[in-house]
């Protein structure tokens, strides 16, 4: 039986989210969790900057004698610049990143390469195979997921482990946080870091073999979270999205590009377009609750946003268009795919999967009764 609609009284999330839960007053459990990852994860003013100066510490320390002392990674948008800019007042030594799909807007390249000329840090471009990305892009439609920008996720945080890997490097600055980034529901996009998952829908629906693609699997990715260290400095800054603009803008020369993480063609498509006429899913509920959360935004106008297009309903239409272009797709195919039956990550073989067996708990529970009388 459909759930009766709902929506949360302190964010926006409703229940366009399936596993959205309320309490008495009628808020949700995004909004819970986001209280309690602020507790325990963020840090602002005095304590703020004392953890922060602690980290940058560290982080020269581990480069002494090394060309570069951490890998940040840069796409145009607003939370990797303002990284980029702090790094270098903090006196760091990054190597920037940029993963290069295929989809990148003009100005999110201009951003990034007039931000990494105007601080003087060198960049690193990873150019994608296109045609193997294609494939695996397409793979991830016609497979009838949520899913489909996990393909660029991973390959992003796959460079950025392995440039660091290379180059002999403990530390990967990023520019996720806490306050702008935590109502977000499983259900809309899952399975980033499961290669298993990945390999499987290309498996079963690319035909493109993948000879260059940056990925991670399980090993490797247990491999780096031992030898590496991921830092999200925005989490100890008293960093303010709409205040941070004008100072990239005055210092830098950047430039915004209309949306959260719409320095990508793709991502302004699927964000705006895919998401919401497929699924029925709208993330600018999940930016803007976060954004609710934080005090940078009222409920009021998070709720007159929601009711104005994702975007312009003329560029939706344009994105379109290119999209089915830029994958060799009639618009026949392209509307077969659209009428694809839902699908889920649950409906295909993944890590997380595995660890529902009874063997894999199993083998966990011996390992945490092991490791305790050890």
């Amino acid at each position: 039986m459909d759930r009766p609609y709902q929506i949360c009284t302190r964010c926006v999330m409703d229940t366009t989210d399936p596993d959205i839960q309320f309490d008495e007053n009628g808020v949700c459990n995004h909004c819970h969790q986001y209280d309690e990852l602020v507790r325990q994860r963020v840090l602002t003013g005095a304590e703020g900057e004392r953890k922060l100066q602690q980290i940058v510490a560290q982080i020269k320390r581990a480069g002494t004698d090394k060309p570069y002392d951490c890998v940040i990674g840069v796409s145009g948008g607003v939370d990797s610049t303002f990284v980029a800019y702090k790094v270098k007042q903090f006196g760091l030594r990054p190597l920037a990143v940029h993963l290069d799909n295929g989809w990148d807007s003009e100005l999110a390249v201009k951003n990034v390469e007039n931000v990494c000329r105007k601080l003087n840090i060198d960049l690193h471009t990873i150019v994608l195979d296109w045609e193997e990305f294609k494939d695996l892009q397409l793979a991830f439609l016609k497979a009838s997921t949520p899913d489909s920008e996990i393909p660029s996720d991973h390959a992003i945080v796959a460079s950025m482990r392995h440039t660091a890997a290379r180059i002999g490097v403990k530390y990967v600055v990023t520019g996720c946080n806490i306050r702008t980034e935590t109502h977000l529901p499983t259900a809309w996009s899952q399975g980033h870091s499961d290669w298993r998952y990945i390999y499987c829908i290309h498996k079963q629906f690319g035909t493109v073999e993948l000879k260059t693609f940056p990925h991670q699997d399980y090993w490797t990715f247990r491999r780096y979270k031992r030898t590496q260290q991921f830092v999200n400095i925005l989490d100890y800054l008293d960093y303010v999205k709409k205040d941070a603009m004008p100072v990239l803008e005055r210092e830098l020369g950047w430039r915004y590009y209309g949306g959260k993480h719409y320095e990508s063609i793709y991502t302004r498509w699927y964000q705006g377009f895919w998401l919401p006429q497929k699924f029925g899913y709208d993330k600018r509920r999940t930016h803007m609750s976060s954004l609710i959360c934080s005090g940078e935004m009222t409920r009021t106008e998070a709720l007159a946003a929601l009711e104005q297009p994702s975007y312009s309903p003329a560029l939706q239409e344009e994105d379109t268009a290119y999209v089915i272009k830029k994958f060799g797709m009639t618009e026949a195919e392209f509307e077969r795919i659209m009428k694809l039956s839902k699908k889920s990550y649950w409906d295909y073989p993944s890590y997380g999967q595995v660890y529902k067996t009874a063997a894999y708990k199993g083998l966990r529970n011996l390992y945490r009764a092991v490791k305790k009388r050890a």
